[in-house]
């Protein structure tokens, strides 16, 4: 069976040649991987053969490759001479294979897969018997119950016969329940070591492809001489993920850039230039469609005039990145970017994790402990650097690793070239954070203003040995309400503040620097007003 769908790749203004018919393709000619575009979620493989070609117009078989190879995306060209390619297409071959026992060729596992699976068949069978043995002397037994019922309703008894036959029929059931029992527990045994060994042929060997594919081309050359054939195609099956691992030094950060691929595509691409791109060609470029908005205008209600509704909601500040749901995607920043292996590498095809160095580079970083005692009750280290690596970082799990070795995993965010950067490195031990809230509520004014006041306790503190003797600075981060409307006013009573706070930024983020001697502790208090007039609902 084979699938000849063509995918036609023709230079402007050339026609097939007519007068000379194209040869039938004779030896297979090789046409290995040279070089891979890994995308989101699929490749482009990009491969590379040098014929010799004859005047005139012939047909060359070429491959074998990928039998996933997407019909739609093959595209083949000739360099370095005359020729030209008038017709490419990719043509299925399916070969099932014999159901042989394995020769002395195969491996000592298969082998034994083979035998344990003999041995399977074997002792179902012995199973079976013996389940229709005892499925007899169970009818046989039932028989004579039957026969004794009606012998000692007529008068004619039996007993010696009757006993001597149903003590016989016990003995083989007995007999051969027992031997059921063991062909059951040697079946059992049986499937796990076969289920095992299966397990190790599956890791340890792969079977032959039953469908292969090869490219059929149709080459015309003015001239006899070798001629480079390039061959394009699209194939899913494999995809990558940006992955790095950062080691902290000191007050210095050796940042690793890596790429993650995956491929299962049947071949192994093995020397291949590999390119790691962002471009998403599944995604559809059709523009929306314009639909119709209607905008009418009503008078105000009595009652919408005196009233003002307000509302307290969470608002994240925004940051562009992937999706959490499944297998995140790769966030570029909205633009495409490439990034480029430094050395040929190698990816074979088994569906496992292979991890491919792009790049690294060492920069200054400064740490701080950080707390946001809302969110959590940990106090965490927070490295900071800046992005010297050239290219931008795009967002992927980060190997973190400290003097003492690996500590733990986190995330780096999208980071522009020569961008600010952070990295927390898990969180202290020696710390110990507890938050308390208070709120009181009432009125000021003539106009009857309603005002909310809250009060936020942070208590701090840090348990030390003997060792710690450096004092640690420790950036508490707390949050007031920013206000959307003039009806309400949010106001922070620094004159309550104990100690006041450091900065207060535009998206009312509260911070202090705290100093943190080993075995201190610390408390800190925030007050702020949220007040409202009369005409506010729902604060």
């Amino acid at each position: 069976m084979t699938d000849t769908t063509p995918a036609t790749t023709r230079p402007t203004g050339t026609q097939p040649a007519e007068a000379q018919p194209a040869e039938t393709p004779a030896a297979v000619v090789p046409l290995p991987v040279t070089a891979v575009t890994c995308l989101e979620d699929r490749a482009h493989v990009e491969r590379t053969a040098t014929v010799e070609l004859a005047a005139g117009v012939r047909r060359l078989r070429l491959g074998p490759i990928s039998a996933l190879a997407v019909d739609r995306t093959l595209r083949a060209e000739a360099t370095g001479g005359t020729a030209r390619v008038l017709d490419a297409r990719v043509v299925r071959t399916w070969t099932p294979r014999a159901p042989l026992p394995p020769t002395d060729r195969d491996s000592e596992l298969r082998r034994r897969v083979h035998a344990l699976e003999e041995q399977q068949r074997a002792e179902t069978r012995a199973r079976e018997r013996l389940e229709a043995r005892l499925a007899l002397l169970s009818q046989l037994a039932a028989d004579l119950l039957r026969e004794v019922g009606e012998g000692a309703g007529r008068g004619e008894l039996e007993p010696a016969r009757w006993t001597r036959e149903l003590d016989r029929i016990d003995s083989e059931r007995e007999t051969h329940g027992e031997r059921l029992r063991a062909s059951r527990a040697r079946l059992e045994t049986l499937g796990e070591e076969l289920a095992a060994a299966r397990r190790a042929l599956d890791t340890g060997e792969v079977e032959p492809p039953e469908l292969l594919a090869h490219v059929e081309v149709t080459v015309e050359a003015d001239e006899a001489g070798p001629a480079k054939l390039l061959v394009g195609h699209l194939t899913p099956c494999a995809l990558w993920r940006p992955a790095y691992r950062a080691t902290l030094s000191g007050e210095r950060l050796l940042l690793e850039t890596g790429a993650v691929v995956w491929q299962r595509t049947g071949e192994d691409w093995s020397g291949v230039r590999l390119t790691f791109s962002t471009a998403r060609s599944a995604l559809a470029s059709e523009p929306p469609r314009l639909t119709e908005d209607s905008l009418s205008l009503r008078e105000r209600t009595s009652e919408e005039r005196r009233t003002v509704e307000v509302e307290l909601r969470e608002e994240e500040i925004g940051s562009t990145g992937p999706s959490a749901d499944g297998l995140p995607g790769v966030d570029d920043g909205g633009e495409v970017r490439v990034l480029r292996a430094p050395s040929p590498a190698s990816v074979p095809s088994d569906g496992r994790a292979h991890r491919i160095p792009l790049s690294s580079f060492d920069t200054a970083a400064g740490s701080e402990f950080g707390s946001a005692p809302e969110l959590s009750p940990l106090v965490t280290r927070v490295v900071r650097f800046r992005n010297d690596a050239g290219h931008a970082l795009l967002a992927g799990p980060v190997e973190l690793v400290q003097g003492s070795g690996f500590t733990g995993r986190g995330e780096l965010r999208f980071t522009a070239p020569g961008a600010p950067a952070e990295l927390a490195f898990g969180s202290s031990d020696a710390y110990r954070v507890v938050r308390e809230t208070e709120e009181s509520r009432g009125s000021a004014g003539i106009t009857q203003r309603t005002v909310v006041t809250r009060t936020v306790r942070v208590h701090l503190s840090r348990f030390s040995g003997p060792e710690d003797v450096d004092e640690q600075v420790v950036a508490v981060r707390e949050r007031i309400p920013v206000s959307e409307v003039s009806s309400v006013e949010v106001k922070l009573r620094k004159e309550a503040c104990s100690p006041p706070p450091d900065e207060l930024d535009a998206e009312g983020i509260v911070r202090w620097d705290v100093p943190m001697p080993p075995g201190s502790r610390r408390t800190l208090t925030l007050v702020y007003e949220v007040s409202a007039a009369s005409k506010v609902a729902g604060l």
